[in-house]
């Protein structure tokens, strides 16, 4: 049962909800672009979003072709297999294989709730942004009823559960959660501890996650429309990496 048309009847108009995550969090980042940038995508995966089948969505998402180039870095050799990259490079250790400066904006979606190392990845976006460039994340929120409920549940469980309640969600796609810096007061400590000038924020979209059941999605809209930010199941995050300061001789 289709119930996002039921309780966001908008969504009949184009597939997608006002209030949807991934328009909002994509067409802020658009925003930052110019025609030559250099994007960095942390943790790129394989281009799952080539699925998608709402247009506007899927379009949001694709980088390459539109800008300067695209680089993809991840854990897994999946990442080969992303169409929407210009190059991709296999993350094997601590450092990312990126020169110092070279990117000007910097993409990890989905990503910084898997990350077990959370000072050291902050530290390698500010190495590899260009002054001026920009770092975007889109993560869970810890406090959030998604990851309450991940939490009780053991990793190895999360295919298998993701697989009743997201349909078109593969195991592929579906990694360790660890959520070492997953609320807004540690995101924005470590994005200051690392010299980025930035703001974290909380986000609810539609309870996707809660589809399996009309009455647990009616909770889910109760939940989006009442709950305060600070229990919204997303965080956005987007900072700057500040401009090298010019030196007066006078």
């Amino acid at each position: 049962m289709d119930y996002e048309n039921q309780f966001y009847p908008e969504s009949r108009f184009g597939g997608f909800t006002d209030i949807d995550g991934t328009v909002a969090f994509y067409t802020r980042v658009h925003s930052l672009l110019s025609g030559r940038a250099v994007i960095l995508d942390v943790g790129c995966g394989r281009g799952e979003y080539a699925e998608d089948r709402v247009e506007l969505r899927r379009e949001l998402r694709i980088f390459k072709g539109k800008y300067g180039r695209v680089i993809g870095i991840d854990v897994d050799e999946a990442g080969r297999k992303n169409p929407f990259l210009d190059e991709f490079h296999l993350l094997k250790e601590a450092r990312w294989p990126v020169m110092d400066a070279s990117v000007d904006l910097c993409i990890a979606d989905c990503v910084m709730e898997h990350v077990t190392e959370p000072d050291g990845f902050l530290a390698e976006a500010q190495r590899v942004l260009r002054p001026g460039g920009y770092l975007c994340m889109r993560t869970t929120n810890r406090l959030g009823y998604v990851a309450l409920a991940a939490r009780l549940v053991p990793n190895r469980g999360h295919s298998r559960v993701l697989a009743r309640v997201q349909e078109n969600r593969k195991a592929e796609d579906v990694f360790p959660t660890v959520y070492k810096c997953n609320s807004r007061r540690k995101l924005l400590r470590g994005l200051q501890h690392h010299g980025l000038e930035g703001i974290v924020y909380g986000y609810e979209s539609e309870p996707k996650y809660l589809a399996f059941s009309k009455l647990a999605y009616r909770v889910g809209v109760l939940y989006q429309r009442l709950a305060p930010r600070a229990l919204s199941n997303a965080l956005f995050a987007f900072a700057r990496k500040p401009a090298v300061e010019m030196r007066s001789d006078h």
